[in-house]
C-alpha cells in the first residue's frame, strides 16, 4: 500500500508513537461521526426548548450535513496548503468550540449557525484522519490501521442514537454537545504531543476562490435538495426545483473549471484511476446500506414496535459492538486474501442480513432484529475495509490524499442519497399498499366482515350504540391497514437495497489489487 504525498516530518514515527497518533486522529474522527446521528434523537426536545416548528428544527440536521459535504472534497487541498497537522488541529479545535456553542445556543438561528461551523470543521477531521493513518503506518500494517479507523466509521453512526437516547432521557439535550468538550480537549493535547510537525510547503499557488464558491453552491444545493426534497414534495416545489437546477449548473461549472486549472482546489483527475472511480461508486452503495439501514431500523422500531429513543439506541448497540470486534478479523482477512474476494464475501453477508430484515412484520420482536443487525454489521465491515484498500491501494502516493477526500465524500453522499430515496420509497409504497389493503377492507370478504362484526359487538358490549360501534370498528380496521401498509413499505425498501448491493457487485472486477511488494515510502 502506498502512502500519501510527504507533508509530515522527515523521519517516520517511532513504533511506540504510531498507535498514539492513530488514537489521537481516530478520536477526532469519532467525535465527527457520532455527531452526524446523535442529534436525531434530541430533535423533539430541541423543538420544545427553542420554540421551533418541525420543519424548522430539521435544519439542525440539514445544516450540518451541507457544511460537511462541502468541506470533504476540499480537505486534501487544505491539508496540503496549511499542513496536515495544522489543518487537523485547527479542525479539532474548531469542532470542539462549535460544540460548546451548540450547547449554549438560546435560539434556533444560533444553533443552526453553530451546526454549520461544526460541519465545516468536522469534515476535515474525518478525511485527514484517514490520510494521516495512511501516511503513518507502513504497507504491512495498513490493513490493521485502516481496520481500526473503519471500526470507528461503522460503529459511530450506531453509537450516536444510543448515546443520544441515554443523554436525552436522563439529562438535557445540550449535553449531547457538551460531551464533546473533554474528548475534544484530550484529542487536541494528543495531536500536539504525538503528531509530527509539518514540513514547510513552498508551493503557494493562488487560491481559486471561484472554484471554491462553485463547489459550495453546487454541492450545498445538492445536499439540501436531498434532505429537504421529501418534506417539500420534490419537484412540485419551486424551491426544490431551483435547488436541483442550481446543483447541476454549479457542479458542472465547478468540474469544468478545476479540470482546466493547473492547481485545482479539488483534484478530480485522480478519478482517472479505474480502481478509484469504481471504488467510489461502490462506496456510495456502502454508504446507502450503512446509513440507509440506520435510518430505516429506528423508524420501524419506533413507529411499528413502539420503541422509545433509548430502546432504539440499545437495539442498535450490539451491531456497533459487532462491527468493532469484527474489524481486527477483517484486517487479518485482507492481509491473507485478495481484498476484492473479501469484499464479495462481505456483500453476500450483507445481502443475507437485508434478506432477513425484509421479512419483518408487526409481530417482530427484538430477537427478530438482533441477528440481522449483527449480520449486517459483519457484512458491512467485510465490505468497508477491503473496499478502502482495493480503491486507494493502487493510487500513487502523490494522489492518495486527494483520492481519500473524494472516497469519503462518496460514502457521505451515498448515505444522503440513500436516505432520500428510502424516504420517497417508504412514502409511495405505503400509499400503494394502503390502497390495495383498503380495497379488501371495503369488500364483502367473509374474513373482513367477520372481523368488523366481532369488533362492533365488542364496542357495543362496552356501551356504545350500534352505529357508533360500527364506525369505531371500521376505524380500528383502518388503523390495522395503515400499520400493515407501513410494514410492507419497509420490507420493500429492504428488497430494493438488496437488489442494489447485488447489482453493483460486478464493479468489484474493476478494482485494483493493493501493491504487495514495494516498501512503503514514509515521506521525506
Amino acid at each position: 500500500m502506498t502512502a500519501v504525498a510527504p507533508t509530515l516530518s522527515h523521519a517516520p514515527p517511532r513504533a511506540s508513537n504510531k498507535w498514539l497518533i492513530a488514537v489521537a486522529v481516530a478520536l477526532g474522527a469519532l467525535l465527527e461521526i457520532v455527531d452526524t446521528s446523535i442529534v436525531n434523537v434530541a430533535l423533539t426536545d430541541m423543538q420544545a426548548t427553542l420554540g421551533a416548528t418541525l420543519s424548522q428544527i430539521g435544519w439542525v440536521v440539514t445544516s450540518y450535513g451541507i457544511a460537511n459535504v462541502i468541506i470533504l472534497p476540499l480537505s486534501a487541498w487544505l491539508g496540503h496548503r496549511f499542513g496536515k497537522k495544522n489543518y487537523f488541529l485547527f479542525s479539532l479545535v474548531g469542532f470542539t468550540l462549535s460544540s460548546a456553542l451548540c450547547g449554549v445556543s438560546t435560539s434556533l438561528a444560533m444553533l443552526v449557525i453553530a451546526r454549520v461551523l461544526q460541519g465545516l470543521t468536522g469534515g476535515g477531521l474525518l478525511a485527514k484522519a484517514q490520510a494521516i493513518l495512511f501516511e503513518t503506518f507502513p504497507r504491512e500494517e495498513q490493513a490493521t490501521a485502516q481496520g481500526f479507523f473503519g471500526a470507528i466509521v461503522i460503529a459511530g453512526p450506531a453509537i450516536g442514537p444510543t448515546l443520544g437516547g441515554f443523554i436525552v432521557t436522563n439529562y438535557d439535550w445540550r449535553w449531547i454537545f457538551f460531551i464533546n468538550l473533554p474528548l475534544g480537549v484530550l484529542a487536541v493535547f494528543m495531536v500536539l504531543a504525538f503528531l509530527p510537525k509539518d514540513e514547510p510547503d513552498e508551493n503557494r499557488s493562488p487560491v481559486d476562490w471561484v472554484a471554491i464558491a462553485l463547489l459550495a453552491i453546487g454541492i450545498g444545493a445538492f445536499q439540501t435538495f436531498l434532505e429537504e426534497g421529501q418534506s417539500e414534495d420534490w419537484f412540485d416545489s419551486r424551491f426544490i426545483t431551483i435547488l436541483a437546477v442550481t446543483a447541476v449548473v454549479g457542479l458542472s461549472m465547478f468540474v469544468a473549471r478545476v479540470l482546466r486549472s493547473k492547481h485545482p482546489v479539488v483534484d478530480l483527475r485522480v478519478l482517472r484511476y479505474r480502481s478509484l472511480w469504481a471504488g467510489c461508486i461502490l462506496s456510495i452503495v456502502v454508504g446507502m446500506a450503512l446509513y440507509g439501514a440506520l435510518f430505516s431500523i429506528p423508524i420501524f422500531a419506533q413507529t411499528i414496535l413502539g420503541y422509545t429513543a433509548l430502546d432504539t439506541g440499545i437495539l442498535l448497540a450490539p451491531g456497533a459492538l459487532a462491527a468493532a470486534f469484527m474489524m481486527p478479523v477483517a484486517s487479518k482477512l485482507v492481509g491473507a486474501f485478495d481484498p476484492r474476494r473479501v469484499l464479495v464475501v462481505g456483500a453476500l453477508v450483507l445481502s443475507a442480513a437485508i434478506f432477513m430484515l425484509a421479512s419483518l412484520s408487526t409481530q417482530s420482536s427484538p430477537s427478530d432484529l438482533f441477528v440481522p443487525l449483527i449480520v449486517r454489521s459483519i457484512g458491512t465491515v467485510l465490505m468497508f475495509l477491503p473496499l478502502q484498500l482495493a480503491s486507494l491501494g493502487p493510487v500513487p502516493k502523490k494522489d492518495v490524499s486527494a483520492a481519500t477526500g473524494l472516497f469519503n465524500l462518496t460514502r457521505q453522499l451515498g448515505g444522503s442519497v440513500g436516505i432520500a430515496l428510502l424516504t420517497v420509497m417508504l412514502s409511495r409504497r405505503e400509499a400503494f399498499h394502503s390502497a390495495v389493503l383498503s380495497e379488501k377492507l371495503v369488500s364483502t370478504s367473509p374474513e373482513v366482515t367477520s372481523r368488523v362484526s366481532l369488533l362492533t359487538q365488542n364496542f357495543m358490549a362496552h356501551g356504545m350504540s350500534a352505529d357508533g360501534a360500527h364506525t369505531q370498528a371500521l376505524a380500528v380496521m383502518k388503523g390495522i391497514v395503515m400499520r400493515e401498509a407501513a410494514v410492507l413499505s419497509f420490507d420493500d425498501t429492504f428488497w430494493a437495497t438488496l437488489v442494489l448491493v447485488i447489482g453493483c457487485l460486478p464493479l468489484v472486477f474493476l478494482l485494483g489489487k493493493p501493491q504487495s511488494g514495494a516498501k512503503v515510502e514514509m515521506g521525506h
